[in-house]
């Protein structure tokens, strides 16, 4: 019961504190004409969210971190090492997005970083990652109870971990395309993985996969068609990144594909269009990721939304029975 009252509280104050964050910060946003500048391949029909404020990932991740550290002061939520590295990982990689959405703005165009600087900032959390998860006792093996695999990786387990984080940052991020697209999808995932973690034992990851779902949702109010805000490599990266840390600290890698598989899904459709497009100069769809091909059949924005949000909501609940099970 007492797990119970924590849990409703956490993703109650989640969502309050990040909903009050939207009402102070969008206002502000506007007025530092933080505006978002749109891609010319994306098409007409997002041209009229140019100047749409971005850096919107702020919200949320401001409103997980007021939540959390008053949760910890409060002896609501217990300190550990598991804590403090999905913390890390989800300002670190909030922090790559930040720099990458504040050039965008310097430069007024689409692009802040280049892929290799976003790459090596991203392979540099992941090195900090797996020095703090080894320094607090991380175990090097990839495990999977169920299925008695059981695979000593020794320091080729840094190598796990940075595909992992990576892999689920970016895959976010790509899919970060459409109004609360990425968000819905992402809050979805996370009260996957809260339950996972409070079934199986994590209950600090739990609470916090809870509270940053709070505050997903009360972003979701300003993210949502036709969005007053836009989450921004910031919210994005750090979101896919604090996801992949999940799976690593609960061991629970496999269980993130299946969660997060719209996210997977997304990113194969890029991945699938390039080479087709570099090698055989044909294109497999008709335009990527994923969700720009439906725009292009001639889908509405909030349809695709909500029928990737229904697909994500049926691998979330396929996930929480694997993740378990496992």
């Amino acid at each position: 019961m007492l797990l119970l009252t924590k849990s409703i509280f956490a993703i109650m104050i989640g969502f309050l504190v990040s909903t009050f964050l939207g009402v102070i910060l969008i206002p502000r946003f506007k007025k530092l004409h933080l505006g978002q500048h749109i891609s010319v391949f994306v098409g007409e029909s997002h041209k009229q969210k140019e100047g749409t404020p971005t850096m919107g990932g702020i919200i949320f991740i401001a409103g997980t971190i007021i939540t959390i550290f008053a949760l910890l002061i409060t002896h609501k939520l217990d300190y550990t090492s598991n804590l403090l590295i999905v913390l890390l990982s989800f300002l670190g990689f909030g922090m790559i997005g930040f720099i990458d959405d504040y050039l965008s703005l310097r430069k007024r165009g689409n692009e802040g970083l280049t892929t290799y600087q976003k790459l090596f900032m991203q392979v540099l959390i992941s090195v900090a990652f797996f020095y703090i998860y080894m320094k607090n006792g991380g175990q090097t093996s990839f495990t999977v109870g169920t299925l008695h695999i059981d695979i000593e990786l020794g320091w080729l387990y840094g190598l796990f971990i940075l595909f992992v984080l990576v892999a689920s940052s970016n895959a976010v991020n790509l899919t970060d395309g459409l109004d609360g697209l990425a968000g819905g999808l992402s809050a979805v995932a996370y009260i996957a993985f809260a339950l996972i973690c409070l079934v199986v034992g994590y209950e600090e990851l739990g609470i916090f996969s809870l509270v940053l779902c709070g505050s997903i949702v009360g972003f979701l109010i300003f993210n949502t068609y036709p969005a007053k805000i836009i989450m921004g490599d910031t919210g994005s990266l750090a979101l896919g990144g604090a996801m992949g840390a999940l799976a690593i600290l609960t061991h629970r890698e496999l269980t993130l594909i299946v969660v997060a598989f719209v996210f997977v899904i997304e990113t194969a459709s890029v991945i699938i269009q390039t080479i087709s497009v570099v090698f055989f100069h044909k294109k497999v769809f008709l335009m990527s990721p994923l969700h720009h091909h439906f725009e292009k059949l001639g889908w509405k924005e909030p349809d695709i939304v909500k029928a990737f949000w229904i697909a994500g909501l049926i691998f979330a609940m396929s996930g929480i029975i694997f993740g378990v099970w496992l």
